[in-house]
């Protein structure tokens, strides 16, 4: 791995110092619909782009969540954080999770919005080439789309996230991606953290669904938290942003002076 510094943006000049981090569909974009109502004075939000989308789109690497979460670590260092929570979409939850074995000292606490858990997701048959197609064909993508947002967003919704997401990434780097967050089982390495955990699931996500975060996060982590968003698929930002907001924020500032200092 070679040292980079992740293409981000600042918001706010709180205290407590949060990387926002995205997933497969989109770089640091997909906040976008919760920017204007972040609390600026408790927080501090970094918004990255990982290498292969966005601002990184061209940047070389093994396009793996060890990497990203290593680049994380070398971004605060140059932010000046010591110690910083992370959020992380999806793939970014993985991220985030990756982060717990790299360098757990650092994290004050960690948030999943439809993370994909540290065991990976296996896929094979017709689902493994629906998602491995999707570096190549727009309309897997749509399709993804479409199937964890439970049927139920309009079609120009749908149409904007994927040209979002053909925009915001680099086709090869998008393809390598799935092979780390799909197929990578890291669960032995993070089993038992007591960096508090909240993992936020959408109920219209057939995939990563709050079922599926009480098998894997909630019997993982010893100060892990769910919670379900009934208005929500995979993509909480764009649907429920207001609900995600005041659940994310509330976890944070419930960070006690003895965990990483005041909020």
């Amino acid at each position: 791995m070679t040292s980079f510094v992740l293409p981000h943006e600042v918001h706010g000049d709180g205290a407590h110092k949060v990387f926002a981090v995205h997933g497969w569909f989109a770089d640091r974009t997909a906040y976008a619909a919760v920017l204007p109502d972040l609390d600026r004075t408790a927080f501090t939000y970094a918004l990255v782009d990982l290498r292969g989308y966005g601002g990184a789109r061209a940047a070389v690497g093994s396009y793996t969540t060890t990497e990203a979460a290593v680049d994380l670590v070398e971004l605060a260092d140059r932010l000046g954080w010591e110690r910083f929570s992370v959020v992380g979409h999806s793939m970014g939850g993985a991220v985030a999770q990756r982060l717990l074995s790299v360098a757990p000292h650092r994290l004050r606490r960690i948030v999943g919005v439809s993370p994909v858990p540290a065991c990976g997701l296996p896929m094979s048959g017709e689902q493994g080439a629906l998602f491995t197609d999707a570096a190549h064909k727009p309309e897997n993508r749509r399709a993804i789309i479409d199937l964890t947002t439970g049927g139920r967003r309009p079609a120009a919704w749908l149409d904007r996230m994927v040209d979002r997401s053909l925009e915001r990434s680099d086709a090869k780097a998008f393809r390598a991606w799935l092979d780390s967050w799909a197929g990578d089982d890291f669960r032995a390495d993070v089993e038992g953290c007591e960096v508090p955990a909240l993992a936020l699931a959408g109920e219209l996500d057939p995939a990563l669904s709050p079922e599926l975060m009480r098998q894997t996060w909630m019997s993982w982590y010893p100060r892990a938290e769910l919670t379900a968003l009934p208005g929500a698929g995979h993509y909480a930002m764009d649907e429920t942003p207001l609900e995600l907001i005041r659940a994310v924020e509330d976890f944070l500032r419930a960070d006690a002076a003895g965990e990483g200092g005041p909020v």
